[in-house]
């Protein structure tokens, strides 16, 4: 269904002229008119029966719409909304205009204010589209409001993200945790105050006005949401079990974060052979992969590849992925990969601490790995100005072995320096020594053998009876 039903406005204008615009100025474009029919769309009142909230049965054509507030720059709003344009294309739409503006704080019922809601609504007609996009959160009265002024639906930038979460979703653990979040997305957004009540039998205590839709709908959910809330406490509960049981073994925890497609899987793919999956697209890898690797000096460590961060993560989202972002809070060394050749690595890098820090992760410590050495010569630019970081290509294997051994080198700096004297009589114990720590220095005294080792805590229990001294390891 197109725009056939609407009515234009009395002057014609090319696509070419919309786009030029003076998006900042509030224009009055007239009173609207009611059109006959509502636009097509993915969701609310104007959506068909799909479930998603982008609708992927054709190409959808999306007006772009972001606001500077107070405290904020056009720079700023133009970053977002070019990123909003990725989510908008990987989420299987086209974006074919943006409109932003600037306000000192959002209008209460509209975000934007009725004279620029009035312009989106022109615009959207004269470039036929079926789906309005902010890049600000909205809220459900907003998103209400907006959908029935400009007859089509409104999204925001969260509806957009938990959509390409729920496309790309495979693992049973990552489906529930997308509809977790989706779930909570949809439950204030629930409209239907209008719809018939449903119908009751006769007789003693059924007579009245029975339950409106709408509040069969809602109970609905939250039973949904009750379950999968006790699914996800269950793999919770799981997941710490093994983490406790490797935490009892001498192998370190490494988490492979950063900005989505900055190449974590591509990593650990070069790093493991592990075969997950890699595209050049947002998002393309949701569940938690955990692989061994051995580094250059030999020791054995758990390598995490985890879901990618993007700017203004919903909420949401990181609640629903918090048993999966455990493995971050847990690691001994977060390996942060960034895409040197994108266009804003300092932007990415500041989006991706401000949700290590929401997930009580901000103080794990880290070792920044530039990725994508093989597609900017910037690359090795941005690693030379960050004294410890490493410029490397997950795809071609430069610089790879250079972040394997300083991933060893910050572990074994993490670990303290213990002092230990085995008398000779006790070969097994000098051989535990060897075999379970990372001998630094040894040494043949008259009645037995000295060692400065660096130990794991396991083992330094076991070795308690021989240690003579510790030193902390500072890194």
């Amino acid at each position: 269904m197109g725009h056939n039903d609407h009515d234009r406005p009395d002057h014609e204008i090319e696509e070419s002229e919309v786009a030029a615009i003076a998006v900042d100025d509030e224009v009055d474009f007239g009173e609207p008119v009611e059109p006959a029919e509502s636009h097509r769309g993915a969701f609310g009142d104007f959506g068909g029966e799909s479930s998603g909230l982008i609708e992927r049965s054709f190409r959808e054509r999306i007006v772009l719409v972001g606001v500077t507030l107070e405290g904020e720059t056009d720079a700023d709003t133009e970053a977002g909304l070019d990123e909003l344009a990725l989510l908008v294309d990987t989420a299987g739409a086209d974006a074919v205009a943006r409109i932003d503006q600037r306000r000192q704080r959002p209008d209460p019922a509209t975000f934007i204010g009725k004279g620029k809601v009035e312009e989106v609504k022109y615009i959207s007609e004269e470039l036929d589209c079926d789906t309005v996009v902010f890049d600000n959160e909205l809220s459900p009265a907003q998103q209400f409001n907006l959908e029935k002024i400009l007859k089509r639906t409104a999204l925001d930038r969260t509806a957009v993200i938990l959509d390409i979460f729920a496309q790309n979703a495979s693992s049973p653990e990552g489906k529930a945790q997308v509809e977790l979040a989706q779930l909570k997305y949809r439950l204030p957004r629930l409209r239907g105050m209008g719809k018939k009540l449903s119908q009751q039998g006769g007789g003693i205590g059924t007579r009245g006005p029975g339950e409106t839709q709408l509040e069969v709908d809602r109970r609905r959910l939250v039973r949904r949401i009750h379950k999968l809330e006790d699914q996800l406490r269950k793999v919770k509960k799981n997941r710490a079990t093994q983490s406790k049981q490797r935490r009892g073994t001498a192998n370190r925890s490494v988490a492979l974060v950063g900005y989505t497609n900055a190449g974590k899987s591509t990593l650990l793919n070069c790093f493991t052979d592990a075969g997950v999956l890699v595209e050049d697209r947002l998002f393309a890898t949701l569940d938690a992969t955990t692989r061994q690797l051995q580094l250059p000096g030999g020791e054995k460590v758990f390598a995490t590849d985890t879901v990618g961060f993007v700017r203004k993560l919903p909420h949401q989202l990181v609640e629903a992925f918090r048993s999966t972002l455990d493995v971050v809070i847990d690691a001994d060394l977060l390996v942060h990969v960034v895409d040197g050749s994108g266009p804003d690595p300092d932007g990415d890098m500041a989006a991706v601490r401000d949700v290590l820090v929401e997930i009580g992760a901000g103080d794990v410590p880290e070792l920044i790995a530039f990725n994508k050495l093989d597609q900017s010569p910037d690359v090795a630019a941005r690693a030379a100005r960050r004294e410890g970081s490493i410029a490397l290509s997950g795809h071609t294997g430069e610089g790879v072995d250079e972040l394997l051994a300083a991933i060893g080198d910050r572990l074994r700096a993490m670990t303290v320096v213990t002092e230990l004297f085995v008398p000779f009589d006790r070969g097994d114990v000098i051989a535990q020594v060897h075999r379970e720590g990372q001998v630094l220095v040894e040494s043949v005294e008259d009645d037995g053998m000295r060692f400065r080792a660096r130990l794991e805590d396991d083992s330094a229990s076991r070795l308690k009876d021989w240690i003579v001294g510790q030193q902390p390891a500072s890194i």
